[in-house]
């Protein structure tokens, strides 16, 4: 009788995790990565043997191991590893810059045979862990400015580490997850306003001040900021993917060329269309009726993150869906809003639909992650 009521109690707890899946977030992440798919068969047809495609298709089923993993992983465990997590944040950035493979003047990349391993991608969902678990250790402490700024102490050896290889929109986006997760966790607003204050002047200087400018960026960084404020159009400088893309979505219209269709992607107008100008295929072959669907898409994903953030049972799977929210948020806006030339061009990654192994595997150990907390999530009462 024991074993049966045992194995009933179980067939009962399996029903339960099952019911705890969040379909709308599932379904949100399998059109968004088919989309992606597509996009990247369709950049490489008729040109490279699709052979990118082939090896993002591989890198996507590759990437269900990390999200299983999320899954499956006890997030107390998660808690209680945050230091060793930490370590291997700083040991993944040190490593790209002493074994790292140099790419168009950056060192963000490791050779794993076959495999191109970009460390700066884990060391996001890693810091937003680790961080998270620091909050948590100190929530009776939250209202201390020493907690406020000992979580900015927290990302600043990261920061500083992705600023040398150097790629400064992982950077601010290190840098505005942990604002995110600071705020979930309760930190006082008015620390906040100090920290942005200190953060718009140096930025004011950045853009203002010639002298700063020269002193904190690269030359190919100036030249895309400035390339931004110019009202000029030349092919030649700095504006000339987002130029192209501009062209590739003006030629999509409203109801776009057609799938396959696309002629700046088959002419390769675009350089590495299939990475950060993924967009791009969609915008010249579905038009403006494709790209809304899109945007549909990753707006009822992050409204699926955002409500597993809400009912989450404890402050710890909080701030940890915050934070992955805020770094797949920054990823979608910073990228658009490059290909739409509203932001300079930054070499940030489309999530779920831009080519590369670590980006999907990242944004698929996201999701894993996402569905754990959901499993843990308070119940509504009535």
């Amino acid at each position: 009788m024991a074993a049966i009521s045992n194995s009933f109690s179980s067939g009962l707890d399996s029903r339960k995790q099952v019911a705890k899946l969040d379909y709308g977030l599932i379904f949100a992440t399998l059109a968004l990565v088919v989309l992606g798919l597509m996009s990247i068969y369709s950049e490489g047809y008729g040109k490279d043997g699709l052979s990118n495609f082939k090896r993002q298709l591989v890198n996507t089923v590759i990437g269900l191991i990390p999200m299983a993993a999320m899954y499956f992983v006890p997030i107390r465990f998660l808690q209680r590893a945050a230091s060793g997590l930490y370590i291997a944040v700083v040991g993944l950035l040190a490593g790209s810059l002493v074994i790292g493979k140099t790419i168009n003047g950056s060192q963000r990349w490791i050779d794993i045979g076959p495999l191109q391993f970009q460390p700066s991608d884990p060391a996001k969902l890693l810091s937003v862990i680790t961080l998270a678990a620091f909050f948590t250790n100190r929530l009776d402490r939250i209202k201390e400015p020493s907690t406020f700024f000992w979580g900015l102490a927290h990302v600043a050896l990261p920061i500083a580490l992705i600023l040398k290889q150097p790629h400064l929109a992982a950077a601010l986006l290190m840098l505005f997850t942990g604002f995110a997760i600071s705020l979930v966790a309760g930190t006082p607003i008015k620390f906040f306003a100090i920290a942005v204050g200190v953060f718009t002047v140096v930025a004011a200087s950045v853009l203002l001040v010639p002298p700063v400018r020269d002193l904190l960026l690269r030359d190919y960084q100036k030249d895309r900021i400035e390339g931004l404020m110019s009202t000029t159009k030349d092919n030649k400088d700095a504006n000339y993917q987002t130029d192209r893309a501009e062209i590739a979505f003006g030629v999509g219209g409203l109801y776009g060329t057609g799938f396959l269709n696309g002629k700046q992607k088959e002419l390769k107008f675009i350089p590495e269309q299939r990475n950060d100008f993924v967009f791009t295929v969609l915008g010249e072959e579905t038009g403006l009726l494709g790209c809304t669907i899109v945007l549909i898409a990753y707006a009822f994903f992050f409204y699926r993150v955002f409500m597993i953030m809400l009912k989450a049972s404890e402050p710890f799977y909080q701030m940890m869906a915050a934070g992955i929210f805020a770094v797949l948020g920054f990823h979608t806006v910073v990228n658009l809003g490059m290909v739409l030339q509203l932001l300079p061009v930054a070499g940030m990654w489309l999530p779920f639909m831009s080519s590369g192994g670590t980006a999907i595997w990242l944004c698929l150990a996201c999701v894993g992650l996402l569905l754990n907390i959901k499993r843990h999530e308070r119940p509504v009462l009535f």
